[in-house]
């Protein structure tokens, strides 16, 4: 991902005028020619969190897992079964009645240490009567499922892959006229997608990282000076359970992990991004 090729839309700067940093893009991806599959995600905010890595190995009924974020909140992550999860922040909407947002525990990390699959994690909400009032998830899994689960107007809504791949930014994909649409960073992804497939191009996790490096937005200050951007991009190859990580668009700070290799350790360990620093 060469910083030549980074785009910086004006979204990001108006989401920085506004005070709100907190921006995503994922993308899943299912390669009907080799059968892979790749989960891939632009984490956009601010530059002065400390996020990391924390793995964490299976113990009686719950499963290997690694996941991502700060503050001992999980933002995304993937688990022993081949279970992704990420979310993205999109316009406020009324909670659904006998549900609750108020979630207490690291959701994110209950999810992948229960379910398996993208339909376990659908039903692991429901039976917890969790929704969100100003945001949606995004799960994808190793059967070739993926999904994106949001509310509007109070009523659940699922929208599952079409035509092998599934993008998310920061508007609600069953109402794009509660806001923030139109999006560039949508735009630009599933362009690049339709450019990738009319030159025929092999669909491997590189090519896929480029398509999502459309979306990635550059450094830049509020009127503060605070500084926000992509904090970390993420690219899985769930099949081969391949983990890549790059911090704050900075090949250099590059992580890259065998999940097989790590969800078969017994103990767990945190990786701080900006120190590249293992703690056991």
């Amino acid at each position: 991902m060469k910083k030549t090729i980074l785009f910086l839309f004006c979204f990001f700067q108006i989401i920085l005028r506004t005070g709100n940093a907190r921006a995503c893009s994922i993308l899943y991806y299912r390669d009907t020619k080799t059968g892979k599959i790749y989960a891939v995600n632009n984490e956009d905010y601010w530059y002065d969190v400390k996020p990391y890595i924390r793995i964490i190995p299976a113990s009686e009924g719950k499963f290997a897992r690694l996941w991502y974020g700060w503050d001992d909140f999980a933002q995304g992550g993937i688990n022993e079964h081949g279970l992704f999860f990420d979310g993205a922040v999109t316009p406020q909407q009324p909670l659904p009645e006998g549900y609750s947002d108020k979630i207490k525990s690291n959701l994110g990390d209950d999810i992948l240490s229960d379910c398996k699959t993208v339909d376990e994690a659908i039903d692991f909400l429901e039976k917890r009567k969790i929704a969100l009032t100003n945001g949606h998830f995004f799960f994808g899994d190793k059967t070739g499922n993926a999904v994106v689960l949001e509310w509007v107007n109070g009523i659940k809504k699922l929208i599952f892959i079409n035509d092998n791949y599934l993008t998310a930014t920061n508007f609600l994909l069953a109402d794009s006229t509660k806001g923030n649409f139109p999006c560039a960073r949508y735009n630009a992804i599933n362009a690049d997608i339709r450019k990738m497939r009319e030159n025929n191009e092999p669909a491997d996790l590189k090519r896929i990282g480029n398509v999502i490096a459309k979306a990635v937005q550059l450094p830049a200050k509020d009127e503060n000076g605070r500084i926000g951007g992509t904090l970390y991009s993420t690219f899985i190859d769930i099949k081969a359970m391949e983990f890549k990580l790059v911090y704050k668009l900075d090949n250099s700070k590059l992580i890259r992990l065998d999940l097989n290799k790590e969800f078969s350790s017994t103990k767990k360990r945190t990786i701080k991004m900006e120190a590249f620093e293992i703690c056991q």
